[in-house]
């Protein structure tokens, strides 16, 4: 079983990260609230590269929940189909776009609740659209974010709900506006699913699961 870090150790790995990248991003292509809502809606189970190369012509089209609902469901599949499951994220975009504009004036909320009563989107996507859209210090607990957080024992957890309790409890406040990011990042390209490169990583002599 992993061993949980300590809380100092919690912060070397941050501010080792904050060295690094200061100022860490996410990947997905957006102009507004909204084009980032829908973009991280097509992102579940799909690339961040995949999405953005899709919705190049998507949002050129339409970047508002009325040109969507006016471009409409076939129009939408024909510039997501090389997107994972691109048939039922068209008709969430549909729906989570008519149900901006009849009950938010068009406008994305601000709050989980509202957030997740849209179409399409649960607790990891309105925790990203809250933080990136808002400026909201949010966890958004994904595939790299879970698997860094039990990998390192910086949060342990069985699902991603406990791993996001826990990251709330565990992170310095100095670093958690960011924490989302780094982990995301660290995930996806150093600390990976099947080859972890533990040779280039920044916090191997913090991390007990290292591979030698």
């Amino acid at each position: 079983m992993v061993k949980r870090l300590s809380k100092t150790n919690i912060h070397d790995v941050f501010s080792r990260f904050s060295k690094i990248t200061p100022e860490p991003k996410g990947e997905l292509k957006y102009t507004s609230a909204y084009t980032l809502l829908v973009a991280v809606v097509l992102s579940a189970q799909s690339t961040d590269t995949g999405v953005n190369k899709a919705t190049r012509k998507l949002f050129s089209l339409a970047a508002t929940p009325e040109k969507m609902l006016q471009l409409g469901e076939n129009k939408i599949i024909e510039n997501i189909r090389t997107i994972g499951l691109y048939k039922n994220k068209a008709k969430n975009i549909i729906h989570l776009s008519q149900k901006l504009i009849e009950n938010f004036k068009s406008k994305v909320p601000k709050t989980h609740k509202e957030l997740q009563s849209l179409p399409g989107v649960g607790r990891k996507t309105a925790n990203v659209v809250l933080s990136m859209a808002f400026g909201i210090p949010t966890i958004a607990v994904d595939t790299h974010v879970f698997r860094v957080s039990n990998r390192t024992g910086i949060a342990i957890g069985k699902n991603v709900y406990e791993v996001e309790e826990k990251l709330i409890k565990r992170l310095p406040k100095k670093f958690f506006f960011h924490a989302h990011h780094w982990l995301i990042l660290h995930g996806r390209y150093t600390c990976k699913a099947r080859n972890p490169l533990c040779a280039e990583c920044v916090i191997s002599d913090l991390c007990p699961s290292k591979r030698h």
